[in-house]
């Protein structure tokens, strides 16, 4: 009897195991063979780093410690006395050279009346020498009859060689007023020169009084804050940083040999190691453009010395819904199990970014044909 309970527990013990496994293999055929899973998978925001544009030492500083902040509100005030005091010396810079532009313009009004002066002096003694030359004529055709002394024909030559000098001075004053014209219309050009880059030198230093209040770019929570009231603040330096909570994402470092049948918007179950028991939704975004290792400080060499083959893992970005159920509560660096449905999605031979693994497939398919 006892050997009979035995093998009918023998029996009972091989029946559960074949179905178990055969349960299992079901499994793995219609659903475990398509899935690629990873824990070796954060989560993501794009911080923003925050650092003054100019040199000074703080005044002010407006937030806490991981504080909520929107766009535009302010998070610190630098001393802008310095730059205040640049700000009315480049605005007097503009206002002299503004006047020398307006004197410039009132030059060359007079010199136009200058020119015209100088035309009727023209005028004037071109007229002259027409009355010499008409006198000296008349009395060169006297003198030859006799009928006038040498005495008056000589005056009257000498009046007319006055008179052809003066026109020659008279033009030539008006060529030097026109010239001046140039000159001056030249000193006008250099001049406005000189107020676009005054008016340049002034909205630099304009844009550098307003760069000492120093506001948020993007909306976001306030942390890794280094910035102290009386602190020296350089262009560059980070003062704090702008996580964008919950606009959060998932990075997924899979095998090389994960990503064969990998396609954007393929859906990805998501597990996050600080809220056991709960899943989110996510979508594969993207794929990184190179291997992690080839963004290193210092890439592997491949071709130098003994060689190991080792799996390399590319970076995958997963979007999470705005309104997942987590919103809010997620946290950058925060570790996760990312498992994507490779059944779903866009499965056309260059889905993936750039068409990279896509073309490979392509090609394999055309060898293989």
């Amino acid at each position: 009897m006892a050997t009979g309970v035995r093998k009918l527990i023998l029996s009972a013990v091989a029946v559960a195991a074949l179905s178990g496994a055969g349960y299992g293999g079901y499994g793995w055929w219609t659903t475990g063979r398509f899935m690629e899973s990873t824990d070796n998978a954060y989560v993501q925001s794009d911080i923003t780093i925050v650092s003054p544009k100019v040199s000074a030492y703080v005044r002010e500083v407006r937030v806490a410690e991981n504080q909520l902040v929107r766009a535009g509100d302010v998070l610190a005030v630098l001393d802008d006395r310095d730059f205040r005091s640049k700000l009315l010396e480049s605005e007097a810079a503009v206002a002299a050279q503004k006047a020398a532009l307006g004197t410039l313009d009132s030059k060359l009004d007079l010199q136009r009346a200058i020119i015209d002066q100088a035309a009727a002096t023209l005028a004037s003694a071109e007229a002259e020498q027409r009355r010499a030359q008409q006198d000296f004529d008349r009395n060169r055709s006297l003198a030859s009859d006799s009928w006038t002394s040498r005495q008056k024909l000589e005056t009257s030559d000498a009046d007319l060689r006055k008179a052809v000098a003066q026109v020659a001075k008279a033009r030539a004053a008006l060529a030097a007023e026109h010239d001046q014209v140039g000159v001056l219309r030249a000193t006008r050009t250099e001049t406005e020169a000189r107020l676009a880059q005054a008016e340049a030198a002034l909205d630099s230093a304009r844009s550098d009084l307003n760069n000492t209040v120093i506001r948020a770019a993007v909306d976001g929570v306030v942390g890794n804050r280094g910035v102290q009231v009386g602190q020296y603040a350089r262009p560059g330096v980070q003062m704090l940083a702008l996580v964008p909570l919950p606009d959060v994402y998932i990075v997924a470092n899979f095998k090389e040999t994960q990503l064969a049948h990998m396609r954007p918007g393929q859906s990805v179950a998501v597990s996050v190691d600080a809220f056991p028991g709960q899943k989110l939704d996510g979508t594969v975004e993207s794929f990184a453009p190179a291997s992690g290792s080839k963004f290193s400080l210092l890439p592997p060499e491949n071709a130098t010395g003994n060689f190991t083959k080792i799996v390399q893992r590319v970076p995958v970005r997963i979007a999470l819904p705005r309104d997942n159920a987590l919103s809010g509560l997620l946290r950058p660096g925060l570790s996760v199990v990312a498992e994507v449905d490779t059944r779903s999605g866009d499965h056309s031979a260059h889905a993936l970014n750039g068409g990279v693994f896509g073309a490979l497939v392509s090609k394999q398919a055309v060898a293989a044909k």
